[in-house]
């Protein structure tokens, strides 16, 4: 990584000559990379509301339904990497199109999907369709903006990504109330080919002509490694507990990723992940923020529409039950955006995972027939805000991190550690699945706890690794 400290006024004078577009139709840019990436979003949340209708229709066991979240996951944690280097070496534009156009693909199967294997046959092509459109759509974003410019564009999508999520929930319980659980795979098809269209029409295609080619080894054993981890987890979390399988699943797993790490090592600039990225500080602080605090998120999303539809809630209200979660970050994220531009990060991502490790603790005060207005939403409103403060200065400081040529493999390899331990936090909830009643509750409690525990060390590693003096400067490189 190519740490480059420009003097204040440099880049003052830089931010004013370039306070918006650096390309052609800038806007309509953000526009296709906002609606190319909502894929991802939309498909994640309408599915964890879906969960319990999916389950009871292709008779799913425990095991089954975590599987239906992390056929997803897992090819989107161990590729996103590879989706990065592609679109820096091949174009970015090309393969932005490339995703969401099998994205769509992907969710017409999982639509027809005759039973769970074809399901989740379908759920892991749409992880490797989104591990091909995330991290292009975000560096994509990084070209077209420069400056404070680039953190307001941030901002906004991730913000309009949140907006979307909070729609896709409700509109998917409504879905699954009136019709069934197919047809919330089908509303993915209008919104890629909106995508695709304006890809094709404006964006301007970008690569880096000096990237190695795609690490292939390196591809296999993080899929690989990660495949074999998340299963060892999964079977041991149920109701059996920890089995001699699993432990030879977790060891072959470690095994994988270690081997991995040594690939990339002897690699050099030649890897798809860089050994030498984790030299800095800030890049090892904000990648063990990102794993704890996402994990921990991505149980609750999967928890929480789970225990309400147990309880007695609809899918609908399930869906409407998140709705303020997403609708605080949509409104405050662009404000985040520039605000970290200008304070610079560590603060808002020291603060931000306190706020949400004290949403999780008041979690526990939820009891067999929650009351939604007096237990459940004072805790998401609390977890809302705290995510609020970290989302888009995360994702803004994670750009600032690296140098330009290195965009797409920093974006995809942050969002495959906050989608890994998604995977991680999603496979550990076996015994939470499996409960009913006042055990599940029980359950529910205890995977609060775990969660405010994990995003206390979340702000840690914020507070103790990230600089103080980290800045996004006009080229998107750290700066003092």
């Amino acid at each position: 990584m190519t740490n480059v400290a420009n003097a204040f006024c440099d880049r003052a004078s830089a931010s004013r000559r370039r306070r918006g577009e650096t390309v052609p139709h800038a806007g309509l840019t953000l526009f296709a990379c906002i609606l190319a990436s909502s894929l991802a979003f939309i498909d994640g949340s309408v599915v964890n509301v879906a969960l319990p209708a999916i389950g009871r229709d292709l008779r799913a066991d425990p095991a089954g339904m975590q599987w239906i979240v992390n056929a997803y996951l897992l090819p989107l944690s161990g590729l996103l990497l590879a989706g990065g280097a592609l679109g820096d070496l091949d174009g970015r534009r090309k393969w932005l199109i490339v995703g969401v156009a099998a994205f769509a693909a992907a969710s017409v199967l999982c639509a027809l999907a005759p039973d769970l294997g074809w399901l989740l046959a379908g759920r892991a092509l749409q992880g490797l369709a989104s591990a091909i459109l995330l991290p292009n759509s975000l560096a994509i974003l990084g070209g077209a903006f420069e400056g404070e410019a680039r953190g307001r564009a941030v901002g906004v999508w991730a913000g309009v990504g949140a907006a979307v999520s909070a729609v896709g929930p409700l509109l998917g319980g409504w879905l699954i109330d009136s019709i069934g659980w197919r047809p919330i795979f089908y509303i993915n098809a209008p919104v890629a080919l909106g995508a695709i269209v304006l890809a094709v029409l404006f964006i301007r295609d970008s690569r880096e002509k000096d990237r190695p080619p795609l690490d292939l080894p390196g591809m296999g054993l993080a899929t690989a490694g990660l495949g074999a981890a998340t299963w060892a987890l999964t079977i041991g979390s149920g109701r059996t507990g920890i089995a001699p399988a699993s432990i030879v699943w977790f060891v072959a797993g470690t095994a994988a990723l270690l081997a991995f790490v040594w690939v990339e090592r002897r690699r050099g600039e030649r890897a798809m992940l860089p050994v030498a990225l984790f030299g800095s500080r800030d890049f090892v602080g904000l990648s063990l923020l990102t794993f704890l605090l996402y994990g921990a998120l991505g149980g609750l999303l999967v928890l929480v529409p789970y225990v309400l539809i147990e309880t007695g809630y609809s899918a609908m209200a399930a869906g409407a039950a998140l709705l303020p979660f997403p609708a605080i970050l949509a409104l405050s994220s662009s404000t985040m955006g520039q605000l970290a531009a200008k304070i610079g990060p560590r603060l808002p991502l020291s603060v931000g995972p306190v706020g949400v490790a004290a949403g999780f603790v008041l979690m526990v005060r939820v009891g067999a027939r929650p009351s939604y207005w007096t237990d459940l939403l004072p805790a998401l409103l609390v977890v809302a805000v705290g995510m609020a403060a970290a989302v888009a200065p995360l994702t803004t400081a994670v750009l600032a991190s690296v140098d330009q040529r290195h965009t797409g493999v920093a974006s995809g390899f942050n969002s495959a550690v906050a989608r890994t331990g998604g995977l991680i936090g999603t496979a550990l909830l076996g015994g939470v699945l499996s409960a009913h009643g006042e055990a599940l509750m029980a359950a529910f409690r205890v995977a609060a706890v775990v969660a405010a525990g994990a995003c206390l060390g979340a702000a840690v590693s914020a507070f103790l690794l990230i600089s103080p003096h980290l800045r996004a400067d006009a080229k998107g490189t750290p700066g003092s």
